[in-house]
């Protein structure tokens, strides 16, 4: 893979932090703003919101500019928004940083997924795509837990300027590893209406949705781990982070498998992933007072969700391949629109007799509904216009 790819994931590690963070940081944040950990939860849907809109609309608006400045325009407006949430003693000031922040991440997401795609050839879009997200998941391994800890000792506030930060490094391996290449529209590619057309594929919009679900459940048990591991399983709150540490081993390790066969295999991972996936989340709500059982679990499903995730985003970008410039747009909006709504979905379950537990819940029945719409229609989901590739 090429070194440009791993410098794009290096600020993706950085983006990757700030999204994931609030599960370990919401105890503390609803306190200091005077709202409940349910309301706090919100925080994570309004970045997700802020994904799932910015996403097109920053792709779109990105295709008149050079990938290099455009990176490194959303890495500043990312580090800025956070600075401003970390001075803020307002929780709707809180959220509007947070969806500009995610306006930022999103309109970055899209351009990196495009330019990691164009980085190597047609038929390795799947270990491009694992290598970007690798950031992701080290965020969750090291990044997360690290925020967390650093949470817990100084406050929230000292793990918002952390990221803000973080971002520097991020700008100058942009400068440094990206080519100022042009913009793709002014070197002949299709015309935006052109690509906005392929929206109206049934299969892109199949893999589309069953990334959207995934993520959902994913999101729906990640946001509100923490009091499952200090109430639930009794453990104090330094347990935070070593839950948020497995479940980052586990979605890198559900990545980089995933990466391997995402490109030639996606039918083995949905049909042998799926299933896996639907019953884990049942079995950590079960057994979530067992400490051991929960960690171990807590594993488990971080690699299950990320390579059954990854895969189908892989499938977006297949999909999407008459659609250079906005197909990542759309692979960000899928993953968002279910990182929106799964932390709302879970919200409404911790106030019912399921209490901290709710969410998981709620996961599994997001994971069942994925398997619903994606088993009748699997050779769908795994044909297309790399299909030589993909048998």
């Amino acid at each position: 893979m090429p070194l440009p790819l791993y410098l794009l994931a290096l600020a993706v590690f950085a983006m990757g932090t700030s999204e994931f963070m609030l599960a370990g940081l919401l105890p503390d944040i609803a306190p200091d703003l005077d709202v409940t950990v349910g309301t706090a939860g919100v925080l994570t849907s309004a970045f997700a919101i802020g994904m799932t809109v910015g996403a097109p609309l920053m792709a779109g608006l990105a295709r008149h500019w050079p990938a290099r400045f455009s990176l490194l325009g959303f890495v500043f407006v990312f580090s800025a928004a956070h600075a401003v949430g970390a001075t803020t003693t307002s929780f709707p000031v809180l959220c509007t940083t947070r969806v500009v922040a995610a306006l930022a991440n999103a309109g970055f997401l899209a351009v990196a997924l495009t330019t990691a795609a164009e980085l190597v050839s047609p038929d390795r879009k799947g270990r491009a795509l694992a290598v970007l997200l690798s950031g992701t998941t080290i965020a969750t391994i090291a990044g997360v837990p690290g925020g967390s800890v650093l949470g817990a000792l100084l406050g929230w506030r000292a793990t918002f300027w952390a990221v803000a930060a973080l971002c520097l490094p991020a700008a100058l391996g942009i400068i440094k590893g990206i080519p100022a290449r042009p913009a793709k529209e002014a070197t002949g590619g299709p015309a935006l209406r052109s690509e906005l057309a392929q929206l109206k594929s049934p299969r892109l919009l199949l893999v589309m949705l069953l990334g959207a679900l995934v993520n959902a459940a994913t999101f729906a048990g990640f946001t509100f781990l923490a009091p499952v591991v200090t109430g639930t399983a009794g453990l104090g709150e330094l347990w935070i982070p070593v839950a948020l540490v497995l479940f980052g081993a586990g979605s890198f390790a559900g990545v980089t498998v995933a990466g391997r066969l995402s490109d030639r295999r996606p039918g083995l991972v949905v049909a042998a992933g799926g299933p896996l996936l639907l019953i884990g989340w049942p079995a950590l709500a079960t057994l979530a007072d067992k400490p051991v059982a929960l960690l171990t679990l807590v594993f488990v499903q971080g690699a299950l969700a990320f390579a059954l995730g990854s895969t189908l985003i892989t499938r977006v970008l297949y999909e999407a391949a008459g659609a250079p410039t906005m197909a990542g747009s759309y692979a960000t909006a899928a993953l968002n629109v279910g990182a929106a709504a799964g932390p709302l979905i879970a919200a409404t379950t911790l106030s019912t007799a399921a209490g901290d537990l709710g969410p998981l819940w709620a996961s599994g029945l997001l994971v069942a509904l994925a398997l619903l719409v994606a088993f009748p229609r699997l050779g769908v989901i795994t044909a297309g216009r790399s299909s030589e590739a993909l048998q």
